[in-house]
């Protein structure tokens, strides 16, 4: 074949749908079936979100369906737990959080799974901070008039958590350390509890990620006085920062990272890390995630595995200071 046949020849490759050539991810070693991508939150929430978003960006890129399974529970300790024990083949996947992955193996004895022996991080895919939210009924317009009322009560204020051991629950607690005041942790098995009993003004108030805040917020049914983020947020840029508040900041975060049952081939995990921060980059991925509070990441897999490390170090002396022990 001729220098002239072989250029014409790529230049028609290049020009032929993708699909022709057959799936890409069965072509470099991913079993040819439906890959499930396992959330350990209930549909409509921020984490089901950027799964969805996910796997429909994979599906398109890698021709090959994927499918969100919702695993809601135990603050994502359920799905954490499906992954774990799942075959390594690249076709369970896991949108771990810092809950289940950094927080659990401090704060739980008898946590049923290992994530640094049993789980592999592929990319962290995006990050949310923290609002502190009281009800809209509430009467507290700010965050000083807030810490007032607690420091005045003659007992504990009441502060709902998405679960014992959730960053939520170990944020309330530094806030009350840190104003001087003694909290109440109410915590919820389900999301949907959590947010009705805010709303309702069952609590005082809570830590709730920006994303799912952000609906809430807009809709009139809470009101947010502090973000935990380093500047004001686009979205809320009425909401002061801890700082600006007049408090120290809250070192807190929601991570969400995408993960594989540990042995699974390095290749895959290549392969997988590279289509993750592919469909981060997609238009229209970026605007729904920074729309709804995300910010994105799409970290390489050595830095996902430094932030599993450096993320599971700081936590666990944040639960030893706390004083929790988990069942």
């Amino acid at each position: 074949m001729t220098a002239l046949a072989r250029r014409r020849l790529l230049a028609a490759a290049a020009l032929t749908p993708l699909a022709a050539w057959g799936p890409i991810a069965s072509a470099q070693g991913l079993p040819d079936r439906p890959i499930r991508l396992i959330v350990g939150f209930p549909p409509g929430t921020g984490p089901d979100m950027v799964a969805r978003l996910l796997a429909q960006r994979l599906a398109e890129q890698l021709r090959q369906q994927v499918i969100v399974d919702n695993r809601a529970g135990a603050g994502g300790q359920i799905a954490a737990q499906a992954v774990a024990r799942a075959a390594p083949d690249g076709t369970t996947l896991l949108l771990g959080e810092v809950g289940s992955i950094a927080i659990a193996p401090a704060a739980f004895e008898k946590l049923p799974y290992a994530p640094a022996r049993e789980l592999a991080g592929i990319s962290e895919a995006v990050r949310s901070d923290f609002l502190f939210v009281v009800p809209a009924s509430s009467p507290h317009a700010s965050l000083a008039a807030f810490v007032k009322a607690a420091r005045s009560r003659g007992d504990r204020t009441n502060l709902a958590t998405f679960g014992a051991g959730t960053p939520g629950h170990f944020a309330a607690d530094m806030l009350g350390e840190a104003a001087g005041f003694t909290i109440e942790p109410v915590h919820y098995r389900a999301t949907g509890d959590a947010v009705t009993a805010i709303i309702a003004g069952d609590v005082a108030g809570a830590f709730v990620s920006t994303a799912l805040g952000l609906a809430q917020i807009r809709g009139g049914r809470m009101r947010a006085l502090a973000t935990t983020a380093p500047a004001r947020l686009a979205a809320l840029p009425e909401v002061p920062t801890f700082a600006e508040a007049g408090w120290p900041a809250l070192d807190v975060s929601a991570w969400f990272m995408l993960m594989a049952p540990a042995g699974t081939p390095a290749a895959l995990l290549d392969l997988l890390q590279r289509q993750t921060v592919g469909a981060l980059q997609h238009p229209e991925t970026r605007t729904k995630l920074g729309e709804a509070g995300f910010s994105i990441t799409g970290s390489s897999r050595p830095e996902a595995e430094r932030l599993l490390v450096a993320e599971a170090r700081r936590w666990a002396g944040v639960v030893r200071s706390s004083g929790f022990k988990g069942d």
